[in-house]
């Protein structure tokens, strides 16, 4: 609920057919894990971590960044998202990641996994687009590697210039064959200036490989607890502290590239290397599988939204983390 003066906005006359869309709930919801809605902190450099402020209306930003229904407009216009997860053991944590971005108001939605992981993905919904194009290394012979690598690569690379922001991680496994193809896809997504979620085990692959991502600012990663702190140990060299927690965030943010980070937690922090956000607002006090795979996805679109808006604004001095409503 966005509040207002004391005053509840969704419930007020005027939006009571706003608040009436599952879809503007839907992402009105998302917005305030991202740190939009509510009562939140913000931390700046120069004044950590006595200054205050309160965020930007989420209604407002939604209003910003989310496509508006036009006749004119064609399938893929409000947001093509791509998922690189999903192996013989994981098949749930794509399909949510992949589910939820249609949920937000993506228009379409892959999803790239491995051969054995394809038919469950596709049984649980219609609605995906799955490539099983992936493989793991117990399927090929050490002298086919390198070919089917690049194979991998090359029918990835295909789709690449439809997408609006790729999720890396959901349900990726950690087989270190796939890893270095996926390794090679997030080289070219970068290569072609395409945002990237990651989640997941693709914490795990940016942790031990951080070129992978460092320095550039439409990566986005979205540690949990004990992923955040081996990248605390991997990039910081020291162990997390609770008690300058907004300072070690935005000194791991600037010590990646100015990447951007949302570390999940109880008080959700969110950085990209010159600010810090801490959001207050709880959100189920059940932590179970699956929620933050939901939350990649969502993320993705509305980190493509945001970016189609810069690109439409023509400035491209304006960072996504400024349309996130997050700074």
């Amino acid at each position: 609920m966005i509040i207002k003066n004391g005053v509840s906005l969704l419930h007020s006359p005027n939006n009571r057919m706003l608040a009436s869309s599952a879809v503007f709930r839907r992402q009105e919801f998302l917005i305030r894990c991202l740190g939009v809605g509510g009562q939140s902190q913000q931390f700046n450099r120069k004044s950590m971590p006595r200054t205050m402020a309160l965020e930007a209306d989420a209604e407002n930003i939604l209003r910003a960044i989310t496509p508006t229904l036009d006749l004119a407009r064609h399938k893929g216009q409000a947001g093509k998202i791509a998922v690189i997860g999903g192996c013989r053991e994981y098949t749930g944590a794509p399909y949510f990641s992949a589910i939820s971005a249609l949920k937000i108001g993506a228009d379409l939605s892959h999803v790239f996994c491995t051969k054995d992981a394809a038919p469950v993905i596709k049984s649980y919904s219609p609605e995906l687009i799955v490539h099983p194009l992936l493989e793991e290394s117990y399927s090929v012979r050490e002298e086919d590697k390198k070919a089917i690598s690049e194979k991998v690569l090359a029918e990835v690379v295909k789709w690449m210039e439809r997408f609006d922001c790729l999720v890396v991680g959901p349900g990726l496994g950690r087989d270190p064959f796939l890893l270095d193809c996926v390794s090679e896809i997030m080289k070219h997504a970068r290569q072609s200036n395409v945002p990237i979620v990651i989640d997941g085990d693709g914490l795990f692959l940016v942790t031990n490989s951080l070129d992978l991502v460092s320095g550039y600012p439409l990566a986005v990663l979205t540690p949990n607890v004990n992923e955040y702190k081996r990248l605390v140990q991997k990039v910081l060299n020291c162990e997390v502290g609770d008690q300058d927690a907004a300072e070690q965030l935005l000194s791991l943010a600037k010590g990646i590239g100015g990447v951007t980070i949302l570390r999940k937690g109880k008080s959700d922090l969110i950085s990209d290397g010159e600010t810090v956000n801490s959001v207050g607002i709880y959100g189920s006090p059940r932590r179970c599988g699956g929620q933050g795979d939901i939350l990649s996805g969502s993320v993705a679109v509305f980190l493509s939204w945001a970016r189609q808006r810069i690109i439409a604004e023509g400035d491209l001095n304006i960072r996504l983390y400024d349309f996130l409503g997050i700074s």
